[in-house]
């Protein structure tokens, strides 16, 4: 005998007793139910509510024009004092330069950026064309640089006032340990390229 009797079989009257019946019943399993949803609404619909302004502040803070983009780096004036290195140039007439200088530039790159007023100096560009960024150091200094290449060593070769501590200020990066350094520029500067016109006008 089956545990469940087909509907059809249960008369009219029946049938809506049992549809009250399971109405209230379902409506009492549902009182609990509902009265429990109330109070979890309400924290619902505050943690709604602070999760709104949360979003509200950030867009406001985006309008704002808040950004995390970094300025450019190697620009004049803008090396972080972390980072930067103090370099002096004594120029030709004597005047002491004091500049700041970033980890990983080339000298002639500080006076580039920095706008130093060094009449011809870097010439080509920092390409070993010339000898015009020739730069005179403190022996101890001298001693910590990097090896020479035949490169430089060629072009040093066609500078005037050469001395056994010049360097190409183009081959020369800074280093945090060179805070505080002290280079002079030469007197009189040669430019190869200018002698090459020169002896092309003579010929001429």
């Amino acid at each position: 005998m089956s545990a469940c009797l087909a509907t059809e079989d249960i008369p009219g009257s029946t049938k809506q007793d049992l549809s009250s019946m399971i109405a209230q019943g379902i409506s009492g399993l549902m009182r609990p139910l509902l009265s429990g949803l109330k109070v979890s609404k309400t924290h619902f619909v505050y943690f709604c509510e602070v999760t709104e302004q949360n979003c509200l502040q950030s867009k406001q803070m985006s309008r704002r024009g808040f950004s995390s983009t970094c300025k450019l780096q190697g620009s004049p004036g803008e090396s972080s004092s972390a980072d930067s290195v103090t370099v002096h140039f004594i120029n030709r007439d004597g005047e002491r330069l004091t500049t700041t200088a970033k980890e990983g530039e080339s000298l002639l790159e500080v006076v580039v950026n920095q706008n130093l007023a060094i009449d011809g100096f870097g010439a080509c560009e920092g390409t070993l064309a010339c000898s015009t960024c020739h730069l005179i150091f403190e022996k101890d200094t001298f001693q910590k640089l990097d090896a020479i290449s035949d490169e430089e060593m060629d072009m040093l070769d066609l500078a005037y006032g050469l001395t056994e501590t010049s360097r190409l200020g183009c081959q020369v990066r800074i280093k945090k340990l060179m805070d505080g350094l002290t280079v002079q520029v030469p007197v009189e500067v040669s430019d190869i390229r200018s002698q090459l016109e020169v002896g092309k006008q003579s010929k001429q």
